[in-house]
């Protein structure tokens, strides 16, 4: 839910922070290159290799609520894919929110049963496996999450916890009595389709076919090779013209004859025993070079921003407003706090790619604006 451009002399009316017609005008965008034509794709792909062929998605609250309000007909599809059987549908957080790096790990649950709620009634699915926000993972968050009755856990493949070993293998917590099963995202694999494909003869692999990609994949060892990227690099970042809606079509067949099958997470964790055991004391993520949290916590800025809406928590729960707590959790969302990064050389071309401000500084005065909009509003009703 992208932000409108706030002064804090020109406070909008009661909690609404949010650029409706640009949210609705990139929604409908996106929804006519990437939601729906990758939808249909997926639909023949499973009418085509029946059950054969598997996917699963993780969509937050936010993106619900507006496929609800711009595009019914994209909710439409994804409920025709949890109708095949073949999709499997995740949990995450509701607002797509960083509320597993707060201590109290309260929040974190309330919005986990939010989205449970949501995916229950939305698309008729029991999710049995998470994945956090950003892949955001670290050993406190795995002790929420089993506690939570899941069967597993997705996270990113990064040398940081691994060392030597590799991310197509099921791992497991630190803590030995841990029923809770790790998928590792394989960053290299993945990141070839979503950020090499279209580069063009500047990667030595390029072009990348279905056939090249499917021989890679075969010729992986382990147990599972977790593919995860965003959606939207299906017809938005690599657009129709690069050939990835090609690629896609014919890469799951190319898989299937190469001995390569296609699961859900789930049936991953059932099948699969941890091989051994992950130790993460500090959070790691998918996002950046680091691979940490520093996309979202990097400067002050960033930090001045998460304390604040952190700090909030308390009084806009004792307010009891619906709307007001709607508003506070949106303004969570991962994304308002991404735009404030001030790093440097490729990172920081990715932030600014997906941002919609000119510059971090211009992004984190809106943000700010509009948390201490939101904190004057709550505490004046407070002292009524």
């Amino acid at each position: 839910m992208r932000l409108r451009r706030l002064h804090l002399f020109n406070s909008p009316p009661g909690v609404d922070y949010w650029d409706h017609a640009k949210n609705r005008a990139i929604f409908e965008r996106v929804s006519d290159k990437c939601y729906i034509p990758t939808n249909r794709l997926i639909l023949d792909l499973i009418r085509q290799h029946g059950e054969s062929f598997k996917a699963s998605y993780s969509l937050s609250g936010t993106f619900v609520e507006q496929a609800r309000q711009f595009r019914p007909d994209v909710l439409e599809s994804f409920r025709a894919l949890a109708d095949t059987g073949c999709v499997e549908f995740l949990d995450e957080t509701y607002y797509h929110s960083l509320a597993g790096l707060w201590e109290d790990q309260t929040e974190l649950t309330e919005q986990i049963r939010e989205h449970r709620d949501l995916m229950r009634k939305e698309l008729g699915v029991e999710p049995t496996f998470y994945r956090n926000t950003e892949l955001i993972y670290d050993n406190r968050i795995a002790k929420t999450i089993e506690a939570q009755g899941y069967l597993g856990i997705a996270t990113e493949g990064t040398e940081r916890i691994l060392g030597w070993r590799s991310p197509n293998y099921v791992y497991r917590p630190s803590r030995g009595d841990s029923k809770l099963k790790v998928l590792l995202k394989n960053y290299r694999l993945s990141d070839d389709v979503a950020f090499r494909f279209s580069t063009g003869p500047s990667w030595p692999e390029w072009p990348l076919t279905a056939p090249k990609f499917a021989d890679w994949l075969a010729g992986n060892e382990g147990q599972t090779i977790n593919l995860f990227m965003d959606y939207e690099t299906f017809g938005e970042h690599n657009w129709a013209e690069s050939g990835i809606f090609d690629f896609l079509r014919h890469m799951p067949g190319e898989a299937l004859k190469r001995g390569v099958g296609f699961s859900t997470p789930s049936e991953v964790v059932k099948k699969f025993e941890p091989v051994g055991e992950i130790e993460v004391p500090f959070a790691i993520s998918w996002a950046d070079s680091e691979r940490d949290v520093s996309a979202w916590l990097h400067n002050e800025m960033q930090q001045q921003c998460f304390n604040a809406l952190r700090d909030l928590r308390p009084y806009v729960l004792e307010l009891r407003d619906p709307e007001v707590t709607h508003a506070w959790r949106l303004l969570q969302t991962s994304d308002h706090v991404y735009y404030c990064t001030t790093k440097h050389m490729g990172d920081q071309d990715i932030h600014m790619y997906f941002s919609p401000y000119d510059s971090p500084y211009q992004a984190f005065i809106n943000y700010m604006n509009c948390i201490v909009d939101l904190k004057n509003k709550v505490m004046q009703r407070l002292r009524k």
